[in-house]
């Protein structure tokens, strides 16, 4: 299991929206949708490949809205070795949409919203993902944790890089249902 750690989702100049946040050594742009944003990113080349290969493209180019809990580069390559080549094969397909399924929710959900939800849910903040499982959002110290079904947890490093269709939240680690 991936260690526990927490996630800033307010308080620091970083995961405040910005009007053009930098992602991956892009500006994202408010006026583009999370596709057209998302492969301008070079922190995101795995998970543009396999939305490519999931033929996510069209449903995530469409107006939404989305929260798309993005995993870096990175926290694919924390997946047990040969993981997402095994995922991006033709005959996973299925598999590889419900594990990219996983990280939307429905809506447009900002980081004020995850935090207003756990104040009013005794300090967890729960939401059902468009594949059919849920996200736990919870407080540990001056951050949050994000937990999978699996109780694999990670974090969120940007916070609120707001879409035309919704809202990408980055993520440090692939959650998995």
């Amino acid at each position: 299991m991936i260690a526990a750690t927490a996630i800033a989702l307010s308080g620091t100049p970083a995961v405040h929206a910005q009007s053009n946040p930098m992602v991956g050594g892009a500006a994202m742009y408010p006026t583009r949708n999370i596709i057209e944003n998302a492969v301008n990113s070079k922190d995101h080349l795995t998970l543009v490949a396999a939305v490519k290969a999931a033929g996510l493209v069209d449903t995530l180019t469409g107006p939404g809205p989305f929260t798309v809990f993005a995993p870096t580069d990175a926290a694919f390559a924390k997946l047990p070795a040969g993981t997402v080549d095994t995922l991006l094969k033709l005959e996973n397909k299925a598999m590889l949409t419900s594990v990219l399924t996983y990280h939307v929710v429905a809506g447009r959900i900002t980081a004020a919203d995850i935090a207003a939800e756990a104040r009013a849910h005794g300090g967890k903040a729960t939401y059902p993902t468009v594949q059919g499982g849920t996200l736990t959002f919870m407080k540990s110290g001056t951050g949050w944790m994000i937990e999978d079904a699996k109780g694999h947890r990670g974090r969120i490093t940007i916070a609120n890089v707001i879409q035309s269709n919704g809202v990408i939240h980055v993520v440090d680690t692939v959650m998995m249902p």
